[in-house]
């Protein structure tokens, strides 16, 4: 990759900077595309954004940035996005910078500034580096770069390596500003809309359904295909969350937030609910003191209720062991033989499952053998 280093003032970094509906940015007179199929969304926060402007203000030095050379002359932004659309928005006056100290408001636009301090501000050198190469030389460059300090996902990465078609539609999905995943479903998803979470958690539960060992390898199929539309998982993450509403219509946001909702869907999905029976018992067990992850309350029961793990059943504490230990005699409940202390194993009388519960009238002390046998009944 050849690379050429280039000074370029503020003033002509944001000549005909423009934020189109689809996404689109350009600067530079129009021959700058900020944001190419590859990039990340914006995602600074208005902190950020203001010490960049403040930066500038001082004179004070910003990061590299990078751009490759199009063989049309035009350039892509490899790494400054951010750095670079804070700027261009701050002279369009989307936003003020200042302090508002009692009853002095000191926050102006980039216009209420007076015309020396806008020179000074467009005169702004700023230090790029032109980089020319192939495609994978481009993509090699992007994946080492850090962005302000603010590494790349992983998904953002992949992004960028399968950057087609297909990837720039699954974004609209799930990964732009009020898109229908963050609208319909946010309330069940964790991470970040913009650094792409929800995006990775929808890929990660369609290979899962479809056996493929990692996301790249579901991305780079649609790339292969040429696929131009996102529908197929679209549709999928739809399903799952219309199965979800369905057999769990009341939502509770605490426990149901974040949950592998369609790595269930991939295995429960064919199973039969019924949605009134399955309230009843989240309200028992939500109740039950003894359930120590009520998260896990809904994986327990779409299993039919066989597998306590899901649960964490709370154990009992080392004062009612050695407490009951003692009344033992040292001896284990079932085979009678003495045993030490650290050899023995608290059990519940009665099961958690057929209404035990985690007090000292429920608790016995068992040798390894007897309770394994008893667990295994």
């Amino acid at each position: 990759m050849k690379i050429k280093l280039k000074k370029i003032t503020i003033r002509e970094l944001s000549e005909g900077y423009e934020e189109s509906e689809g996404g689109k940015v350009t600067g530079y007179g129009g021959k700058l595309n900020i944001r190419p199929a590859f990039q990340r969304e914006f995602i600074y926060a208005d902190k950020q954004r203001d010490e960049v402007i403040k930066t500038v203000k001082k004179n004070f030095p910003l990061n590299i940035m990078y751009w490759v050379k199009n063989s049309d002359e035009t350039f892509e932004m490899l790494d400054g996005q951010q750095r670079t659309i804070s700027i261009c928005r701050y002279i369009q006056g989307k936003f003020t910078l200042g302090e508002k100290n009692g009853k002095v408001d000191d926050r102006r636009t980039f216009q209420n500034l007076v015309e020396s301090e806008q020179k000074k501000f467009l005169d702004y050198e700023l230090t790029i580096y032109i980089c020319e190469g192939d495609d994978k030389e481009k993509l090699d460059w992007f994946e080492v770069i850090n962005i302000a300090g603010m590494e790349l996902t992983h998904q953002e990465l992949r992004n960028a390596i399968y950057s087609c078609e297909w990837t720039t539609d699954a974004k609209k999905y799930f990964s732009k500003n009020n898109c229908p995943a963050q609208i319909k479903y946010g309330k069940y998803l964790n991470g970040q809309r913009i650094r792409q979470d929800y995006f990775e958690t929808a890929l990660k539960w369609i290979c899962d359904k479809k056996n493929l060992a990692d996301v790249a390898d579901y991305m780079n199929e649609q790339k292969a295909k040429g696929e131009a539309n996102a529908k197929e998982l679209w549709n999928y993450f739809e399903e799952i969350f219309e199965w979800v509403e369905k057999i769990f219509p009341k939502f509770r946001g605490k426990y149901m937030k974040g949950l592998k909702w369609g790595i269930f869907y991939n295995k429960y999905g064919k199973n039969k609910y019924d949605a009134k029976y399955l309230e009843k018992r989240i309200s028992e067990l939500l109740s039950d003191f003894d359930v120590t992850n009520k998260s896990g309350i809904y994986e327990y029961l779409l299993d039919g209720e066989r597998n306590e793990k899901y649960l964490s059943i709370r154990q009992f504490d080392d004062r009612t062991k050695a407490t009951i230990y003692e009344k033992q005699g040292g001896k284990c409940a079932m085979c009678g033989k003495k045993f030490e202390f650290e050899k023995m194993h608290a059990d519940h009388i009665t099961p958690w499952s057929k209404g035990g519960k985690t007090i000292a009238e429920n608790c016995q002390m068992l040798c390894s053998d007897c309770n394994l046998r008893k667990s295994n009944k």
